[in-house]
């Protein structure tokens, strides 16, 4: 369905601009969700509007949105049902819904909710300054999800706010994988991969910013450059990443298992800026829902993944995915997920019932389970996984990590936050002439989600790389 109006005929999309307007984006969902509002924050602005934090003070509200899980929809469904009173106070406030909602239900969203005025999908975060201009021209309400051959939002540049010393960078938006539970091939379409030589350009212009640290996004970045049809690949890309002046860390996110090569590998022990984390969902410790799943390794072929990644990186922390209860799910196969945690022993991991999407494979098997059993299952699956964190967080007690300042704890004035190369998060005395500087911190005390640490006696300054 592409664009719907009501009202006066269309405009052209280029036609000037009305006064400014401020702007608010609410996010649900992941990394890439978060980025994804931040680049459309910046298109806003290109286009002359200003951002504000309070919806009342608002002339526009976006929300941008994640089909990933039901609870995370019906989220969203509250909150717009709650700006009605929002609109009815102010009838000129526009109301737009973006990201895989907006793919998913379409024109339905303003069906449902009239008050909403704009649908936008995943392929036409960009278009949304021009679309706003036509509701402010007399056209609407507008609906805009046609997929494209290309999404030209991935490439925008959006400057993190003053005083962050870390940023995300889309590498790749879409996903050929069609796991039998996920929607995302569904709803951000197929795996595009941009050139490197803008990806670097964008990592440059960070760096020079201040950027310290840049996370590499995409649904699987371990097949970053099949789509380029030159020879580019993920790992030819870290490479060409760590030689950029400035930098000090890369990150990435996610990773597929199946995909996850060797050479991929050998970048946590040749890549001296990558840092010694790697997310890696597993998702079942079962073979047979493992290939229900259409994830295309067994059990046994991610285990050696990952003592491969511990033998070339020691110290490498490994999270993951799991979900439990995906349908036929039986007893047997919930306790080889369990068996398989216990061989690994996690540093972390994200884990959720299973949770039916509409157009997805997994949505027509037979087996779905009882949400009795599966929240039951869940609660065992966490408290294991809790036992699992706090026991690798107690490897590191005594040790001096280096630790990348990013600003002041949340829980207390006196104490700065970072994070360690392998990603977990240390609190420790310090005041804001830290902040931005990677530092020796000694850790002192393991908790289940975060570290207590404290500065040694020197002052010298640790640069990662």
């Amino acid at each position: 369905m592409s664009s719907r109006t009501a009202g006066p005929g269309k405009r052209n999309e280029e036609e000037t601009m009305s006064a400014p307007l401020h702007f608010h984006i609410r996010t649900f969902g992941c990394q890439m969700n978060v980025h994804d509002s931040e680049q459309l924050g910046e298109l806003l602005r290109r286009s002359g509007h200003a951002e504000t934090s309070r919806e009342r003070k608002a002339d526009l509200i976006v929300v941008n949105t994640c089909s990933i899980r039901r609870k995370a929809e019906q989220k969203v469904f509250s909150l717009l049902g709650r700006f009605r009173s929002l609109k009815e106070a102010n009838p000129a406030l526009l109301i737009a819904v973006c990201g895989c909602m907006g793919q998913k239900f379409k024109g339905e969203l303003i069906e449902q909710f009239p008050q909403v005025d704009l649908v936008a999908g995943t392929h036409n975060i960009d278009r949304i300054p021009a679309l706003v201009e036509r509701l402010r021209n007399g056209d609407g309400p507008l609906v805009e999800t046609d997929f494209r051959e290309s999404v030209p939002s991935i490439g925008v540049v959006a400057p993190p706010g003053p005083g962050r010393v870390s940023a995300w960078v889309t590498i790749m938006q879409g996903c050929n994988n069609f796991c039998a539970f996920c929607v995302v091939p569904h709803l951000r379409g197929r795996e595009e991969s941009r050139p490197p030589g803008d990806i670097l350009r964008e990592i440059e212009t960070l760096a020079e910013g201040g950027v310290r640290e840049v996370t590499l996004l995409g649904q699987n970045v371990n097949s970053y450059g099949a789509t380029l049809g030159n020879g580019d690949t993920f790992p030819r890309l870290l490479r060409e990443i760590d030689a950029v002046d400035g930098l000090e860390r890369i990150r990435f996110t996610t990773s597929h298992p199946k995909d996850l090569s060797d050479e991929l590998i050998d970048c946590f022990r040749s890549v001296k800026k990558l840092c010694g984390h790697i997310h890696l969902p597993v998702q079942s410790g079962s073979d047979r829902i493992l290939e229900r799943m259409n994830r295309r390794y067994t059990a046994a072929a991610y285990v050696d993944r990952v003592e491969r990644l511990r033998r070339t990186c020691p110290g490498i922390a490994v999270t993951t995915d799991i979900i439990v209860g995906f349908p036929g799910e039986t007893d047997e196969d919930f306790r080889a997920t369990l068996a398989l945690m216990k061989a690994v022993k996690f540093d972390g991991a994200f884990s959720f019932k299973y949770s039916v999407r509409e157009g997805t494979a997994a949505s027509r098997f037979d087996g779905h389970l009882d949400e009795r059993v599966k929240g039951a299952r869940l609660t065992e699956l966490q408290a294991l996984q809790e036992q699992h964190t706090l026991e690798r967080n107690r490897l590191i007690e005594g040790r001096l990590e280096e630790v990348l300042v990013e600003g002041f704890s949340r829980n207390s004035g006196n104490d700065v936050t970072g994070r360690t190369r392998s990603n977990r998060i240390v609190n420790f005395p310090g005041n804001a002439a830290m902040i931005g500087r990677t530092l020796p911190v000694r850790i002192v005390e393991a908790c289940a989600h975060s570290l207590r640490g404290e500065r040694p006696g020197n002052e010298e300054v640790i640069h990662a790389g």
